[in-house]
């Protein structure tokens, strides 16, 4: 697989050449690596703590990030972490599955998930109902929340080995009578939709009706981009889907923060997507179709 990196960012970058600038690279080295998958381990705590931040976005403050990332990696062979220099190196990415569904020997990290994944949700909805009706719930009643990130450079022909990892990790656990067996697993995930920039409306005055066109009152697009392109899969499979606005979102500025020399900002959303557990390993597989690696 290959990560794409401006060259300037890599060790002893040569300089900037006019033939190799016209040779129609737009200034991209490509660099091959080698992924391995990985077993967690205490070491990997902080680099979970920290792909977990970024899945949340600007809400992971409300959230114990510390405690759970301290239970993903106390799961020790439930999930699995994506490294490119050995076990001993960072994360590139992570993939875990945490059972919300049992409030015996849940930690503080799990509660305060449920809870911000309850008040997300719809009111009335399917999955604000699977969070809140199978709170007592014991064996195939149980919700698994599944959660996943990767740094943003990492290719998602990652993803499809770990969800199938975890596929074998949940029916090993269950032989062992331990609790993952679920009839739902709820995937976070996040997403985005280009939003015009303020400073450019602002500057470009008042509109009327006529010259606004489409899109919504803040400027932002209708159509949702994937931060994951897995997620496309996994939609197909839901028997529900919603989307969230972050509890801390700071509105256009922050669209406008992240817009750098594009002519878009971009307004991170969050994604629920709520999958039976019966249709399971067959999205999984279908994931890994989807995102196979050319050959």
């Amino acid at each position: 697989m290959a990560l794409v990196r401006d060259p300037e960012d890599l060790p002893d970058a040569p300089a900037p050449n006019a033939e190799e600038n016209d040779s129609g690279s737009d200034g991209e080295d490509i660099l091959n690596v080698d992924f391995e998958w990985f077993n967690f381990k205490d070491l990997d705590f902080h680099g979970v703590k920290s792909l977990i931040r970024q899945l949340f976005d600007v809400d992971a403050q409300l959230l114990d990030v510390s405690a759970l990332a301290d239970t993903i990696v106390k799961e020790g062979t439930i999930g699995s972490t994506v490294k490119v220099d050995g076990e001993e190196t960072d994360a590139y990415a992570f993939l875990s599955v945490l059972n919300v569904s049992r409030e015996e020997g849940a930690g503080a990290g799990v509660k305060g998930l449920r809870e911000y994944l309850c008040g997300m949700a719809k009111e009335g909805g399917e999955i604000r109902g699977v969070l809140e009706g199978k709170g007592k719930g014991k064996g195939k009643g149980d919700t698994g929340v599944v959660l996943a990130e990767r740094l943003i450079n990492v290719p998602a022909e990652v993803a499809p080995p770990m969800y199938g990892m975890l596929v074998d990790e949940i029916e090993a656990a269950v032989e062992d009578g331990e609790p993952y067996e679920f009839s739902h697993y709820l995937v976070v995930s996040k997403g985005y939709r280009e939003v015009e920039s303020r400073l450019d409306r602002e500057e470009q005055g008042p509109r009327n009706k006529k010259s606004k066109g489409k899109g919504k009152a803040d400027g932002s697009s209708g159509e949702l981009f994937y931060f994951h392109p897995e997620d496309e899969v996994l939609k197909r499979f839901a028997c529900a889907y919603e989307e969230f606005e972050y509890k801390k979102d700071e509105g256009e500025g922050m669209a406008d923060s992240k817009r750098a020399f594009q002519e878009m900002g971009i307004r991170a959303v969050g994604e629920l997507i709520l999958i039976e557990g019966s249709k399971w390993e067959e999205c999984v597989k279908a994931m890994g179709e989807y995102l196979s690696a050319p050959s």
